[in-house]
């Protein structure tokens, strides 16, 4: 008996981390499936609009890949709750004169709005959200955001900023 005990101890102690936590990747997988899910229909941009999604004037592109052209909801934006099933920014790379969902992405106004503070930092996906940041164009506070590619792969990862398989005109 005290061998049996001895060997699962052992075995346990050599076990790595991951492992030891089986659920996660597959918690963060069906979170993603469900952000899928829930996003489907803002494929067709139309939709998106109607459910008021505005879009900005310009494709974001940088030295690591681009994110596209990203489509803002003011009142989730506005609001400091995040919902996995309701993100604040859709993301859609210009083909011609159509437009692909190729990304959300999770928002959220930094509550002392300084760059050297971190205590409000939201999490999603198990993961903390990237920031606090500088906004991005004019009147944009600073701020978290966390992208998630659930639209297109992203060779950088799933939560990456930047995909160099999206291209801006």
């Amino acid at each position: 008996m005290k061998i049996l005990y001895l060997t699962l101890a052992i075995a346990l102690a050599a076990t790595p981390v991951a492992a030891a936590h089986p659920g996660h990747a597959q918690d963060t997988q069906r979170q993603l499936d469900v952000v899928r899910k829930a996003t489907e229909r803002f494929k067709d941009v139309r939709e998106a609009r109607r459910a008021g999604y505005v879009p900005a004037e310009a494709c974001v592109a940088g030295p690591d890949g681009a994110m596209g052209v990203h489509y803002t909801n003011p009142r989730l934006a506005d609001d400091p709750r995040i919902k996995l099933r309701r993100p604040e920014i859709l993301v859609y790379e210009p083909h011609g004169d159509q437009r692909r969902l190729v990304a959300v992405e999770y928002f959220r106004a930094d509550a002392d709005g300084r760059l050297d503070t971190d205590d409000d930092r939201p999490y999603l996906f198990g993961r903390g959200f990237d920031g606090p940041m500088e906004g991005h164009e004019p009147g944009m506070p600073v701020h978290y955001d966390l992208h998630a590619w659930v639209w297109k792969h992203n060779p950088a990862g799933t939560f990456a900023q930047f995909n160099t398989r999206v291209s801006c005109p």
